[in-house]
């Protein structure tokens, strides 16, 4: 089979998007195309017309034509099921079915006719390859994303951490303002303000390993510290000093935070604000250690594995100047298959022997305030039990219908929070859901089923969905997305001891672990 052309044109022959896969001029093209109407009878239904030399497949698209020019000697029924495939994709990316509807997705259609089409031949492709193959989507900049995400929220954390601080700053002096004490300056404060904002976001930009960090603008707080503001003081009334005390709630940072949109708790308030801090290593603590997993999977649609890797790592941080010299001791099973890597200024020979973190030179302190990766580990596996969550698909088409039944099975040992699992479906019609355990949503503007379990625990480690959706090919609702987090890792590590490098006494830390997913998907 070849294929000349494939077009979209208006029932009078005039095109409107044409993609030729030969060598042909623009006016035998525009020739072709404006003799078609002509050549279709009214009222007698057909699929193909042919002349002395060109073949017309077409398929009426509401008031349009899609349109495959061949020769005589290509194969019908292929023509029909290129024709078939490509009439799945226009409406795809053309919405309105109409002139203009095409005209402004001209170039997304040519891109999917060169998907579907190559060189006159048709491609073994579907409809979800075609709209992930023009979507060009990348680990890479999945990765990418998320780092700068991490990093991002990383500093607003150390901007509500100074916050606090500087709230206690400015009690003390109220009270020494009202016991007559007073002193310094609104211009002395602000520096330290800025300055202080500065250095949390240095700290906490400045330091990451990834190959993919992004260089960072600091972030516009909605506070102006410039002069100008202070000019502007000085010449309405003249210098004044901060007024402290007066009942003001909350403080700069925590407006600006707002302003910006980010929801920030107050600190007496006991909403579920909460739960998130407490997840996070205790900021009053000499050491902050953070234990971070990061799971891909790639499972086929019998719930078996054919990808798994685990990347992992511990990081870091001192927050008093008086615990920078430690020794951080590991508590760690089996661990059969992991490949652990130490930070190069990490002791290596102490890890291997006595698994047990400190830096080469003992009289070297760690980095105050900054965060560091001090050990990584990666693993791969094709063995589905260590999975911390299985999903079983089984689609069934009828008619213009699939019927489809989806269950999860969750290992035990895992408790996962914010499970959700996207389902991409191709038609815009809401799907009808007959079961789900769990709920669902219909996000019409992007065409998923969204199945969301807030948290699967030993009272609900199976759990099932079915609905209906208006297809005839199974192979539409592939691939199937899933995120989730948990409190545990696969890796079976944790802190035993934080210790003076010096002395040997006991160094109080705080910390935190949690496994969250990559690319976890089923296809």
């Amino acid at each position: 089979m070849v294929v000349f052309a494939a077009a979209i044109i208006t029932k009078s022959g005039k095109p409107l998007v044409s993609r030729q896969f030969v060598e042909m001029s623009r006016i035998r093209v525009e020739g072709l195309l404006s003799a078609f109407p002509k050549l279709v009878g009214t009222g007698k239904q057909h699929t193909y017309v042919e002349t002395d030399n060109i073949r017309y497949v077409f398929q009426p698209m509401e008031g349009l034509y899609l349109l495959l020019l061949t020769n005589r000697q290509s194969n019908i029924l292929d023509d029909l099921d290129t024709l078939r495939l490509l009439s799945k994709i226009v409406p795809e990316y053309a919405s309105p079915m109409d002139e203009e509807g095409v005209g402004r997705s001209a170039f997304e259609l040519i891109f999917a006719f060169d998907e579907v089409i190559s060189m006159g031949l048709k491609e073994n492709v579907r409809v979800q390859q075609v709209k992930q193959n023009i979507e060009m989507e990348s680990t890479e900049e999945k990765i990418h994303k998320m780092i700068i995400e991490s990093k991002i929220k990383e500093t607003r954390e150390k901007m509500r951490e100074h916050a606090s601080k500087l709230d206690r700053e400015r009690a003390e002096k109220a009270k020494l303002d009202r016991a007559g004490g007073g002193g310094g300056g609104t211009g002395q404060f602000v520096s330290h303000l800025q300055s202080t904002v500065e250095s949390a976001i240095s700290s906490s930009l400045g330091t990451g390993e990834s190959d993919y960090a992004p260089s960072y603008r600091r972030p516009t707080t909605g506070l102006d510290l410039g002069s100008r503001d202070r000019d502007d003081r000085t010449s309405k009334g003249g210098r004044r000093g901060m007024q402290l005390g007066k009942g003001r709630r909350g403080n700069e940072f925590i407006e600006a935070l707002r302003a910006e949109g980010e929801v920030v708790q107050e600190p007496a308030a006991g909403r579920a604000g909460a739960a998130a801090a407490a997840a996070a290593a205790p900021p009053g603590e000499p050491v902050s250690i953070s234990i971070e997993e990061k799971i891909s999977a790639t499972l086929n649609r019998d719930g078996g594995i054919e990808m798994l890797e685990v990347q992992g790592v511990v990081t870091l941080q001192v927050n008093a100047e008086e615990a920078s010299k430690l020794v951080v001791g590991l508590a760690t099973g089996a661990n059969r298959g992991f490949q652990f890597k130490t930070h190069p200024n990490i002791d290596k020979n102490l890890h291997a022997s006595e698994g047990r973190l400190a830096l080469k030179d003992p009289e070297r302190p760690f980095p105050v305030g900054t965060a560091l990766g001090v050990l990584k580990w990666r693993w791969s596996s094709r063995d589905d039990d260590r999975l911390p969550l299985i999903i079983n698909c089984w689609p069934s088409a009828s008619g213009n219908e699939t019927y489809v039944n989806m269950d999860y099975e969750a290992t035990e040992g895992f408790d996962l929070q914010g499970v959700a699992i996207a389902i991409p479906l191709p038609s815009d019609r809401q799907p009808a859901v007959n079961q789900c355990d769990g709920d669902w949503q219909w996000v019409s503007r992007k065409n998923v089923l969204m199945w969301n379990i807030d948290l699967i625990d030993a009272s609900n480690r199976n759990g099932a969905l079915e609905f209906v959706v208006q297809s005839p090919d199974a192979d539409d609702i592939f691939p199937v997305d899933v995120t989730f987090t948990a409190a545990s890792t696969l890796c079976d590590i944790s802190i035993e001891s934080v210790e003076d490098s010096s002395t040997g006494a006991a160094i109080k830390y705080g910390c935190k672990k949690a496994l969250t997913t990559g690319d976890y998907q089923v296809v």
